[in-house]
């Protein structure tokens, strides 16, 4: 489950209209002429809603939005860390994972029953103010998610065992080593530390100690939810294919019956200042010393917060910022800055971040942050500054708006403004004070806040503290295999049981209605592929090519990540300020990337401002400038970022595995992430960008992928005129070479030493004899009881029964030539041998005498029918579905089909399909750890070791 921050949804898209989009190849213009205006945006969007409140104090809000057959239902809790007295700090986020391990009448984990509804975009998550539970259902399984969300708040006492508070309290244990195993990740502590007082609520971190979630006993947190999960400390929010009127009685039949609960009056937590500044250094394993300048500032519901925002935004959040440009682009001393304010119910923090470049004078560098913060202070924000943070946030609250639910959809923004506000309709009033927001309101809120004392901190390279560790445990209530099921017609598994609720049973899900896909072709032969969404004012394109990270020249890694980053960075007629703020006035996201074999520069454009963002895409892609000077900038940022990864221990385990199974020569045998190798990229000049660029970003290696709400008849003329010219150079184009054979399979255990970790990254693979071309949903359906899903046996052996991880699994890593399976398992490090030993026996029993039960197809089947709807809900799902389909030359129908392809599947056939290509003696593992505390545990396993140090 995760713990995450979620930012207050501003916007919603239920009945947007807007003006049509702006003609084509319109001339040049003012910055702002024939750009929708923000004010007209903000005005526009409503999310309409009804609410009602139960005898018992629950609070329901209902938006209907009938785009899709699918309902998010959300609860929110008035309960977070901030709630937690001294000695029992994470208790809120230990109760969480509890809430997710079976109630009175729905025994289990929950993610059981919620997979067998097609349930998507589910999860639970913590924070300082909070505790959430959504998912997005089928309308037909609304019933059986209204029941299980009801059973966990009404009647979950009597499931609560010392064996589940046991195994997860390893596993949040784990969580927590995985986020302080990285670079920068006990920063959170020092700066609550710092910032606020003893006995403040928002002092310790929400993850907790280790020592207070070893001493939580089973009558605390039963204590706890007796104490704050009463159904008049919630806030239920259902949106999508339903009314209120459809509502009521389900909640009335599902919630009515809880009884109230003492009510929970979270601490009025005053906004704590410094008396004097203070200065800290840490030191860490990092590659590049940071940064850091922190306030505490007032929480969401305070006046004050969206001119701090917006300042935030001009300061550090903006691709045109002061830091980026002052720091990046000028002064080049700094290789990533950012700014932001965190919000929440109470308090905020402002926090400014520069990652200092290599070889600079981090003092010099702090003097030069200090000063521009005092330069924006002392004269404020210009109001196109101000307009260019607005219309960025809009815009971008637009797109994520699309979905009805998740971490981030209409449910969230009626749900926050519930809780805190007592006003589901905030993020409306929030949304009109950022649309009236000034320059002098800016400058007067930073001038008051930023002008009081600064936490400053530095993290430098070097030897960490040592860490605090959990106290010794068995690592487990009990290791014995936990296998999950419904109870059977009047089965009472959880004895004693005040009483049992039938679980209503799933209606009929409807096939997907996937969008029709239809074809075109520009003048040059340029092929567009297009699907039409028009749930939002919004067009997604996606302009691909046949290249990515596998067409870097095979002694030159990196050269692709470093030629796209530059795209824009600058062009023949703007420089990099002027398409960072063009972006921002336009409310347009243009994102250069690539995939193993694809590389697409990617626009979300709103639509009436579809045409020059378009202009501003086609001058991107086809005339880069490369100029020297940002060639030298830019390669000195992804140096650091090799650096960086080099500190990072998932980031070491992927670089180190690939080569070892594909061999250093195939295209597939380099880092993932595609930066490449520091001695490469440091030798890279801007005639190897410009040759890259001319072999394989042209228009005969490309394809046009479109998501949007306008007829094709009306984009069609609009990509003629950015592209229908574009002719290739005269240079061959590119062609990928896949002939170099793999090496021979040898099965061993590269351990590469990471001192003072935590947690050990373990990752092992083998190559598969199969290509992405080929049909391998047969093998992926079977994949996912294997390791593929957070049920499949891997997972629930390695967290739930012996609490070692966080989260473990495996996967059929799809691309387009050879496809590899690959395992991953963090997993906390005095258990990474049994941990290994534990994965060999899962894979070895299921590809021998242990196979798939008729249950666990009947899972595969259902969560894979009757997630549909909700896996396409949004434009990006449906853009994402038609390039995968390209890339794996699937037909356009494939995902209408899909459906009665997992009906149709058996037993038999997916034993088989495992059967048949996994060898799980074939596997090479790769460790990232700490070789004097795990190699001990690797004598036993049967493989050779090889001991390699950190790079």
């Amino acid at each position: 489950m995760l713990m995450r921050p979620l930012m207050l949804a501003l916007i919603s898209l239920a009945a947007f209209a807007l003006p049509a989009a702006v003609a084509v190849a319109e001339p040049a213009a003012p910055a702002t002429k024939g750009l929708a205006p923000v004010a007209d945006l903000v005005e526009m969007v409503d999310i309409p809603y009804q609410q009602f409140t139960l005898s018992n104090g629950l609070r329901v809000v209902v938006h209907e939005d009938r785009k899709a057959p699918v309902v998010a239902v959300s609860v929110w809790y008035n309960v977070g860390s901030k709630d937690e007295p001294k000695g029992k700090t994470g208790f809120a986020h230990l109760f969480e994972h509890l809430m997710f391990n079976g109630s009175e009448n729905a025994p289990g984990d929950y993610f059981e029953p919620l997979r067998q509804i097609g349930a998507t975009d589910f999860n639970g998550t913590t924070w300082f103010d909070r505790t959430n539970y959504f998912q997005t259902v089928p309308k037909p399984a609304l019933e059986r998610a209204l029941f299980l969300e009801s059973d966990r708040m009404g009647h979950l006492l009597g499931a609560l065992t010392q064996e589940n508070l046991t195994n997860q309290i390893g596993v949040v244990q784990n969580e927590k080593r995985q986020g302080d195993n990285e670079p920068y990740g006990l920063v959170e502590y020092a700066q609550l530390a710092a910032l606020f007082p003893e006995g403040h609520p928002y002092r310790h971190s929400t993850i907790g100690s280790m020592a207070d979630l070893d001493s939580a006993s089973l009558e605390d947190v039963k204590q706890w939810f007796r104490d704050k999960y009463g159904p008049n400390n919630a806030v239920l929010v259902l949106a999508g294919d339903i009314s209120a009127a459809e509502a009521r009685p389900l909640v009335e039949k599902y919630f009515g019956d809880i009884p109230r609960g003492p009510e929970n009056r979270p601490a009025e937590a005053a906004v704590p200042t410094l008396s004097a500044p203070k200065t800290e250094v840490m030191k860490d394993r990092v590659a590049v010393t940071r940064l850091y300048r922190i306030w505490v500032v007032p929480g969401l519901l305070d006046p004050d917060f969206v001119p701090l925002d917006v300042g935030a935004g001009v300061l550090g959040g903006l691709a045109s910022s002061r830091l980026d440009n002052e720091l990046v682009r000028r002064d080049q001393t700094a290789v990533a800055v950012s700014a932001d304010v965190q919000p929440f119910h109470r308090v905020s923090f402002f926090q400014v971040q520069v990652d200092v470049k290599p070889g600079v004078d981090a003092d010099q560098v702090a003097r030069r942050l200090d000063q521009i913060v005092a330069e924006l202070i002392a004269k404020g924000p210009t109001a196109d500054e101000v307009q260019r943070v607005v219309m960025s946030n809009v815009a971008a609250r637009i797109r994520g708006l699309e979905q009805v639910g998740g971490f981030g959809g209409k449910a969230v923004a009626l749900a926050e403004g519930a809780l805190y506000a007592d006003d589901p309709d905030f993020y409306k009033k929030q949304l009109l004070a950022y649309g009236r927001v000034t320059p002098a309101a800016v400058q007067a809120e930073m001038r008051q806040w930023l002008g009081r004392p600064v936490y400053a901190l530095r993290v430098e390279p070097g030897e960490r503290e040592a860490y605090q560790e959990a106290a010794p445990r068995a690592g487990a209530a009990s290791l014995r295999p936990r296998y999950y099921r419904q109870p059977e017609a009047g089965e009472n598994m959880m004895a004693p049981k005040p009483f049992q609720r039938p679980m209503p049973e799933v209606g009929t899900v409807a096939n997907l209605d996937f969008p029709d896909v239809a074809r075109a072709r520009l003048s040059n032969g340029i092929p567009v592929v297009y699907a039409r969404r028009d749930t939002v004012p919004v067009v997604r394109v996606a302009v691909e090519f046949n290249a990515g990270i596998a067409a870097d020249p095979a002694k030159a890694p990196g050269t692709q990540t470093l030629m796209l980053s530059l795209l824009d960075e600058g062009t023949t007629s703007r420089n990099s300020i002027e398409i960072a703020e063009e972006k921002e006035r336009l409310g347009a996201a243009i994102s250069p990337g690539a995939s193993l074999d694809r590389t697409a520069i990617s626009l979300a454009a709103l639509t009436p401002n579809l045409g020059r963002s378009l202009d501003l895409l086609a001058d991107i892609i086809r005339n880069p400038a490369f100029a020297p000077g940002e060639v030298e900038r830019l390669r000195a940022r992804q140096l650091a970022q090799i650096a960086n990864e080099l500190t990072q221990p998932n980031a070491i385990a992927a670089r180190t595995l690939p080569p070892i199974l594909f061999g250093p020569d195939h295209p597939y045998g380099r880092s993932p992430t595609g930066s490449g190798e520091a001695e490469a990229v440091s030798k890279l000049g801007r005639e190897d960008l410009v040759r890259f660029h001319q072999r394989w970003i042209r228009p005969d290696n490309a394809t046009i992928f479109v998501v949007g709400d306008l007829p094709l008849a009306d984009l069609l003329p609009q990509l003629e005129a950015r592209f229908g010219d574009w002719t290739p150079p005269a240079v061959p184009k590119g062609v990928k070479d896949f002939a170099s054979a793999p090496p021979a399979p040898q099965p061993r255990i590269v351990l590469v030493d990471r001192p003072q970790s935590p947690q050990s990254v373990i990752l092992a693979g083998m190559i598969l004899p199969m290509r992405g071309t080929e049909d391998l949903l047969t093998l992926t359906a079977a994949n996912e009881i294997l390791g593929g899903d957070f049920l499949s046996r891997i997972n629930m052996d390695l967290r739930e029964t012996k609490g070692w991880s966080y989260g473990s699994g495996s996967g059929v890593s799809l691309r387009e030539d050879l496809v590899p399976f690959i395992v991953s398992a963090p997993v906390q490090a005095d258990k990474t041998g049994p941990a290994i030993q534990a994965v060999m026996d899962q894979i070895k029993a299921f590809v021998t005498d242990r196979g798939l039960t008729p249950a666990e197809l009947e899972k595969v089947i259902n969560g894979n029918t009757r997630e549909l709807s909700g896996q396409f809900e949004t434009s990006g799902a449906v853009l994402g579905a038609l390039r995968s389909n390209a890339l794996y030359r699937r037909p356009d129908d494939y995902w209408e089909r899909i459906a009665e392809r997992y009906r149709g599947m058996t037993v038999s056939t997916l034993d088989q399909a495992a059967r048949r290509v996994i060898d799980p003696s074939k596997l090479v593992w790769v460790i990232v750890g700490d070789a004097a505390t795990v190699q001990p545990q690797l004598a036993n396993i049967g493989l050779p070791v090889e001991v390699i140090k950190q790079p």
